[in-house]
């Protein structure tokens, strides 16, 4: 009996999808404390530029985190994500400036009310798909700067002089820079929202999600709200999103309307496909693409720096479809295999 329960146990099929799964999950949570540890040491050795560049990353790989939510994993799209950014750092820079917030407590406003709007410009848009839905957040893009201009608001918003900022100081007397300081901060609250999020798509409603991206008449067959699904995924992405705004916008200690153009959301967008739709860990490599290529370009061709940016893009794209993290993923799944 004893050797029978042994020869079932060594010739038992292997789940290699779940073994994958498994390996995935080990292998992240290792690379997620890697990361950690390296950025931690990065301080130790960058200049406080190299540190302002970092901390903008991941600002922005916060808000790929949010934008991968809504496109990748419920499979909404938008052009107009840029907006939510700039919510988020208008509402940061509008409680430090006007109200004395300090910024702990503004960025995280901040994304509660990239939520409250994202939400409600999810309840009439997300009505449409596709393509229309892409060019109704396209229009709140473009409309953007416009509104930030506006008169009416120009006592809060500062209208086309923008708002300036102060970096925040290092508290308790630690011996670190403004930067170094800031850098350590936004590294705390990327992984907050990295986690969070993981813990989201985990869940029942991340899977609700998937099922609304692959087949969203099979999703409402089984019972899944569809529409209360949608409008939470657009309300979730704006969150995060608006945080990253939050952040970037204290680590510039500016905000102007110009700064939230239509090309921020192109950006956003390019990032997110660069990095790898529907993957987390693609956030990152989304992030560093949006703050280092430009410059790189710039420094390769002065007098046509964004062709060498889109022969890059093109490039990436040609030989890495599913993007950097979505192929590597799959390469690693075919050599378990």
């Amino acid at each position: 009996m004893g050797n029978r329960n042994q020869f079932t146990e060594v010739n038992a099929p292997v789940d290699r999808p779940l073994l994958f799964a498994r390996r995935c999950r080990r292998g992240s949570i290792w690379l997620g404390v890697l990361i950690a540890l390296g950025a931690l040491a990065l301080m130790a050795v960058l200049s406080d530029f190299r540190l302002f560049q970092a901390s903008m990353v991941l600002a922005y790989a916060t808000a790929l985190i949010g934008l991968n939510i809504l496109t990748g994993f419920s499979g909404q799209v938008s052009l107009g994500h840029g907006a939510f950014f700039a919510l988020g750092a208008y509402t940061t820079a509008i409680l430090m400036e006007h109200f004395g917030v300090p910024y702990w407590i503004a960025i995280p406003v901040g994304g509660v009310t990239g939520f409250a709007a994202g939400y409600a410009f999810g309840r009439p848009a997300l009505r449409l798909t596709g393509i229309y839905l892409g060019l109704a957040t396209f229009a709140l893009a473009v409309a953007t700067p416009q509104i930030l201009k506006y008169h009416a608001i120009e006592e809060w918003t500062g209208g086309v002089q923008g708002i300036f900022l102060t970096k925040p100081s290092a508290p308790f007397g630690l011996p670190l820079s403004d930067d170094q300081w800031f850098y350590l901060y936004t590294l705390f609250v990327a992984g907050i929202v990295y986690w969070v999020a993981r813990w989201l798509l985990e869940s029942g409603t991340g899977r609700a999600f998937r099922a609304i991206r692959d087949n969203p008449l099979a999703a409402e067959a089984i019972g899944i709200d569809t529409r209360h699904h949608k409008f939470m995924a657009f309300g979730i992405s704006a969150a995060f999103t608006a945080i990253g705004g939050g952040l970037a916008a204290v680590a510039v200690q500016f905000v102007a309307p110009d700064a939230y153009d239509l090309f921020l959301s192109v950006s956003l967008l390019v990032g997110a496909v660069v990095g790898g739709v529907g993957t987390l860990s693609g956030a990152a490599l989304g992030a560093l693409f949006i703050v280092y290529v430009p410059t790189l370009a710039d420094s390769i061709s002065k007098s046509a720096p964004w062709a060498v940016y889109g022969v890059a893009l093109i490039v990436l794209v040609y030989l890495m479809p599913d993007g950097i993290a979505g192929s590597m993923t799959k390469a690693i799944r075919m050599r378990i295999k």
